[in-house]
């Protein structure tokens, strides 16, 4: 047997979950970023425990969207960017991918604010200050670190999230109380609790994860000795979708289930003694100090600190990805600096302007609100183009989606849809 042929890519007998899961895990937990911990925050002050539910009814249309976004850069060698480019019209690659960038780069801003000020919370001194310091080690590791140590780093940054699993056990939580609302829900249509769902599903259900997702199936393809993308590496297809689907999975149940925990844990102290008004992560871990102690506090806002710089380069790298397709750059975090110049310079850039933004008078609050409104009006498009993407044999091969996976990924888009229906419709009422 000829020894530089490629070897098949499987999966050792008993990998070690750790090994196994790479950009699911990563993918899932950037979602609870400082934003979405803003969002779960609110929905909890607000509303108790009346919208725990929602975290389990989003989970396999999450888990699913996520899957699909992977197998399309797993089967192809492309990601999302790269696929819409070569089989769609420019204008609709053009349109998302500008949209994307633009919402990705006002998320940099409002999660590195949440950020600084957790920071200065928890030991006083300048946000501001802060603010820049996250953003040039968030940048320098990005473009400086070897790909499989960041991406080892990035892993370790995970644990960051079960500060709010502690959270919640450190308050006095009635569990009989949250199972009830999470088997019948108080459900609602005011307009309130209407807008509180689509938050909730835009924050879970994002586009800038679609594209990481993706993305990062392409790098660890061209990272693994003997990897091809399986339209030309047939043999290697069983393996890969059961690794994909491990890491998906269980991914996105670390993400929902944390994002339920900050629900839970906020519903319990801030809800429970009249605190509903929260628009910021740092506010609730402000608030959590009166009502909870410091304890929850520290441990609440030290999680605001550890899954943003999870969650930065996630957003930084999807929009560099995506623009980087578009253009046909050299694109990828395992190349050099120096032989992808204007993708890591796109990373640098939209750092700088997050960083930026929270030197103007720009409200980072609203800036945050119209950044979910661009994502959640960009995710139907993306999702619905992926659907139809994934479907084309010309593109996947004998890979097109399976009928349960294709069930799910259009049961996600509708619901999506009907979200940004709903939510058009709350603001013309």
């Amino acid at each position: 047997m000829d020894k530089l042929a490629p070897r098949p890519v499987t999966q050792p007998k008993q990998a070690r979950l750790l090994r196994i899961m790479g950009p699911g895990l990563i993918t899932g937990a950037s979602d609870d970023d400082p934003s979405g911990i803003a969002t779960y925050s609110q929905v909890g002050a607000q509303f108790g425990y009346g919208l725990a539910w929602t975290l389990l009814f989003s989970y396999p249309l999450m888990a699913a969207i996520q899957e699909i976004s992977a197998r399309i850069g797993r089967v192809t060698g492309y990601g999302i960017a790269g696929n819409l480019v070569r089989h769609y019209p420019r204008w609709l690659s053009g349109g998302v991918v500008g949209v994307l960038a633009l919402a990705n780069i006002i998320n940099l801003g409002a999660d590195l604010g949440a950020m600084g000020a957790a920071l200065k919370l928890l030991i006083g001194g300048p946000a501001h200050l802060y603010v820049l310091l996250f953003g040039v080690i968030s940048a320098a590791l990005e473009i400086f670190t070897r790909y499989a140590r960041y991406v080892s780093i990035l892993k370790w940054l995970c644990l960051s999230l079960f500060s709010y699993v502690i959270c919640a056990f450190v308050v006095n939580v009635p569990w009989t109380e949250v199972g009830w609302a999470v088997v019948w829900p108080p459900l609602s249509l005011k307009p309130d609790y209407v807008i509180a769902i689509v938050a909730v599903l835009g924050t879970t259900i994002s586009p800038y994860l679609f594209f990481w997702q993706a993305e990062q199936e392409v790098e660890d393809e061209k990272e693994k000795v003997g990897a091809r993308p399986l339209v030309r590496a047939a043999e290697q297809a069983s393996a890969e979708f059961a690794r994909i689907r491990v890491d998906t999975y269980l991914g996105m149940a670390l993400s929902n289930v944390i994002a339920f925990f900050i629900v839970v844990t906020t519903a319990a102290t801030l809800y429970a003694h009249g605190v509903t008004n929260i628009q910021t992560s740092a506010e609730a871990a402000e608030a959590l100090r009166a009502v909870a102690g410091r304890f929850t506090f520290v441990v609440f806002a030290a999680g605001i600190i550890g899954t943003g710089m999870l969650t930065l380069p996630v957003l930084s790298g999807s929009a560099a990805y995506a623009v980087g397709e578009l253009l046909s750059w050299h694109v990828g975090l395992a190349r050099r600096p120096a032989r992808a110049k204007a993708f890591y310079a796109v990373i640098a850039v939209a750092t700088a302007v997050g960083v930026g933004l929270n030197f103007t008078t720009i409200d980072p609050v609203k800036a945050l609100y119209w950044s979910a409104v661009l994502n959640g009006v960009t995710a139907v498009p993306v999702m619905i183009v992926m659907m139809h993407l994934s479907m084309r044999s010309d593109i996947m091969a004998r890979f097109i989606l399976p009928l349960p996976l294709r069930v799910l990924g259009w049961v996600a888009t509708i619901v999506m849809t009907v979200a940004v229906v709903a939510m058009v419709a709350t603001w013309l009422g």
